[in-house]
């Protein structure tokens, strides 16, 4: 029996937010990675929340219950969108997901940040959608 090897980030499917929004209009499930306090400033319509790290005295750590918690409401056959603020603990979620057997899981590019930019969150200005994040340019 041939042995599978891990998946890695470069295993990862990314789509953009025009992808994922489409993808959303047809039954996947939109599932956001981010902190409790970054989904209660602003989040995608039915959103699951379930932070893939936590902000500890340390630094960021990994939720140990991350997969447990994903598995308490999603089946490994559902498709889903996993995004969180700008895409780097999206992806990382998307590597621990494909390891654990889901199937159907894709990253959406640019995370949140990307969405509000997009004009999909709203109305509101962008700084009250969103959490500044070091990694993306701030627009001019």
């Amino acid at each position: 029996m041939e042995e599978t090897k891990p998946k890695t980030v470069e295993d990862v499917e990314t789509v953009d937010v025009y992808t994922a929004k489409g993808f959303l209009s047809t039954g996947h499930r939109y599932l956001d990675v981010r902190t409790n306090e970054e989904f209660a400033k602003s989040h995608v319509d039915d959103a699951l929340n379930i932070p893939y790290m936590f902000q500890t005295n340390e630094g960021e750590v990994i939720n140990p219950d991350f997969l447990p918690q994903v598995a308490s409401v999603c089946k490994k056959d559902e498709h889903m969108i996993v995004a969180c603020n700008a895409g780097g603990r999206g992806s990382r979620a998307c590597v621990d997901l494909l390891n654990a057997g889901y199937e159907h899981v894709a990253n959406m590019g640019g995370g949140y940040s990307a969405w509000v930019d997009a004009g999909f969150a709203g109305d509101k200005p962008p700084e009250d959608l969103k959490i500044a994040c070091k990694f993306r340019p701030k627009e001019n």
